[in-house]
């Protein structure tokens, strides 16, 4: 559902609800065919009607250089059915009433929670995710406090075959952007996997290579897909951040070729396994933080710009008042060339397999 951002929650739109009206922003160059297609997919309710507008510009300036919004704004009606509002009953939306600056234009998900079961975390070591090395040296710049956080061990390898799992919670993860579930097999094994979206708790879950495509499923190469493995056995390592989605573009003798979400085309196996559907927390990229102390207790430090440095803190500071940065070029706090030179390294192992690099 690459052309659906996200919904729109306003007061216009919750009345909307009673008659099976839902708004949501979708990407300007989506065609309704495309938009309908996807929701017939994913919810399995008929679409009747779509209207849609475009946006105003926001921020716009003085002069002719002007822009304006990515995306437009869509009213979809939908058919009447038992499984959608069962969908909406547990992905309801609770929003902040507001009393500071944190909770303006804030909303939670009702079925998300915070309960991490024993066997399935562990603790970090000291320095853990806080930009030091083991002798206490910043090697990462702009990390640092941060909230104490436990890792929740996630199973990347979906190696239960064929047998059914149930989705019991959908929990919050501090280690990632994207939300996680609890799965509870046949067999009483207890896993964490990464949350398709779309998937509601009280849905079953299996792996396996003979498996129907469907949401949550782990199988063998299919169209839409995420948690891809590269070596076959060794667990899921591509599209695993929230709301980011794979698509398969073709299959040739052993190898199969994937259109990544970062513009990269390249191949792999065939037998590698996948988990289908799109990564939740769509709305990540949305989320409104309300100040600066939230961002501390992500872990994340202020960044300063170089030119307000001194000379010997980066190569762009000094001078007097608003001084350029005297170079032709930016260059990083170590002198290299700064925006727009590859970092990637030359005769990779994997070069063979990339053909076509990423775009940006």
């Amino acid at each position: 559902m690459d052309g659906i951002k996200y919904a729109v929650f306003t007061d216009k739109s919750i009345r909307l609800l009673g008659n099976n009206q839902y708004t949501s922003n979708v990407e300007s160059g989506s065609t309704r065919t495309e938009i309908k297609h996807w929701v017939e997919l994913f919810f399995g309710v008929k679409v009747i009607s779509m209207n849609s507008h475009r946006l105003p510009g926001m921020g716009r300036r003085m002069g002719p250089m002007r822009y304006t919004m990515h995306y437009k704004c869509m009213i979809i009606t939908l058919q009447p059915e038992k499984n959608l509002k069962k969908i909406l009953y547990n992905t309801a939306i609770h929003l902040y009433k507001t009393s500071t600056p944190i909770t303006r234009n804030r909303a939670v998900d009702s079925q998300v929670k915070s309960n991490s079961r024993n066997n399935l975390i562990s603790g970090q070591q000291r320095h853990c995710g806080k930009g030091r090395k083991s002798r206490g040296i910043i090697t990462a710049r702009h990390r640092g406090g941060g909230h104490k956080r436990l890792y929740r061990k996630i199973d990347f390898r979906r190696n239960e075959k064929d047998i059914s799992g149930r989705i019991v919670t959908i929990e919050y993860d501090p280690n990632r952007n994207a939300y996680i579930c609890l799965i509870h097999y046949g067999d009483g094994e207890k896993r964490y996997i990464l949350h398709p979206r779309g998937d509601i708790i009280g849905d079953t879950i299996v792996s396996g290579t003979e498996v129907p495509i469907s949401m949550g499923n782990a199988l063998p190469l299919s169209a839409a897909i995420h948690n891809i493995q590269i070596t076959l056995g060794k667990g899921g390592q591509l599209a695993r951040a929230a709301s980011v989605v794979a698509k398969l573009i073709a299959k040739e003798g052993k190898s199969a070729t994937l259109n990544l979400p970062f513009g990269e085309v390249r191949l792999i196996s065939k037998n590698c396994s996948v988990t289908v559907g799109k990564v939740g927390n769509v709305g990540v990229n949305q989320k409104i933080l309300g100040r600066d102390g939230s961002k501390r207790c992500l872990g994340k430090r202020p960044v300063v710009r170089g030119v307000v440095m001194n000379p010997v803190d980066h190569p762009h500071g000094g001078g007097e008042g608003r001084a350029p940065i005297g170079r032709k070029q930016p260059t990083t706090p170590w002198g290299y060339p700064a925006l727009g030179r590859r970092s990637i390294k030359r005769n990779k192992y994997s070069d063979s397999l990339i053909l076509r690099r990423r775009t940006k």
